[in-house]
């Protein structure tokens, strides 16, 4: 990958990218909401494993797959603004256009990229999390993300769908920041003295990505669990938000449930992750190949 790919293939290739990371870790990711979003008092699931059966055993494979139609639909232009947002946050810190940044200064770069990404994430988020759980929940009330987004829209209007706004941004402030920086950091310890990581091998990169997206999980999956209780409540369970999601989530099952559903998105993280960045890797390739004076 050159240095710094222009904005323009930032986009591109980190929308492929994305597509990538969806198509890699989705069934994981139902996993976690629906050990997230479980009623305390009488869990569904015993643990992962059960999840698996009992989600294979009632709805098929498929099942797994389920809310992956929003994610697919959002992700390209999520991850492509994402990817474009971090290009920004770098160039905002540069001096000279060869400058290498510090691993902050990337971190910061990261921040960016999160909030950038805020804004088209939080309605695919809540259209997916009440795919996900409506067949757990004990019924199927919508047909599709499409049926979600009308329903929800019918009751709740605009803000309906942007329910939990800020629960994300807690969540990829900080998540996007180490998620880059982890990348960035990583890619610098085990590129070969001399050797330039236009040459890297895959199996580098996947591990600098997949590392990656564990760091940023190890600091995103607390306040993840309470945008996924927020998303998926009935309207006025919590007026004041996040706040009360949390108060209400320590006060009834204690600090560790903030960490529900940590081992399936682990699981995730790694494979998911590694496929985006190599996505991304192998996009920016082909364009510098295809188009190098974008």
């Amino acid at each position: 990958m050159s240095q710094h790919p222009s904005a323009l293939k930032n986009f591109l290739a980190g929308g492929f990218g994305g597509v990538c990371l969806v198509a890699a870790g989705h069934p994981l990711d139902t996993l976690k909401v629906r050990m997230q979003t479980q009623p305390a008092d009488n869990p569904i699931y015993r643990n992962t494993w059960d999840c698996v059966k009992k989600t294979v055993g009632k709805e098929g494979w498929r099942g797994l797959y389920k809310g992956m139609a929003a994610p697919i639909v959002g992700v390209t232009p999520m991850f492509a603004v994402c990817f474009w947002g971090y290009g920004v946050g770098k160039k905002l810190q540069m001096s000279s256009p060869d400058q290498q940044l510090s691993l902050l200064q990337t971190f910061n770069a990261g921040l960016v990229a999160g909030v950038f990404t805020t804004g088209i994430m939080v309605p695919g988020e809540r259209i997916k999390c009440m795919l996900q759980i409506q067949t757990a929940a004990g019924g199927v009330q919508y047909s599709g993300p499409l049926d979600v987004a009308r329903k929800v829209f019918r009751q709740s209007g605009i803000q309906g769908l942007y329910k939990g706004t800020c629960a994300t941004l807690l969540r990829d402030l900080p998540g996007s920041g180490m998620y880059f920086m982890g990348y960035e950091g990583i890619l610098r310890m085990i590129t070969p003295e001399g050797q330039s990581r236009d040459t890297l091998s895959a199996p580098r990169v996947l591990l600098a990505g997949g590392a990656a997206g564990v760091l940023n999980w190890s600091v995103a999956i607390a306040p993840d669990t309470l945008k996924s209780r927020l998303q998926t409540a009935p309207e006025g369970t919590y007026p004041r938000g996040i706040r009360d999601v949390f108060r209400a989530l320590v006060r009834q099952e204690g600090y560790l449930a903030l960490f529900k559903g940590l081992f399936p998105v682990m699981l995730r993280a790694f494979p998911a992750n590694a496929a985006c960045f190599l996505g991304f890797e192998v996009a920016i390739r082909f364009l510098n190949f295809v188009a190098p004076s974008w």
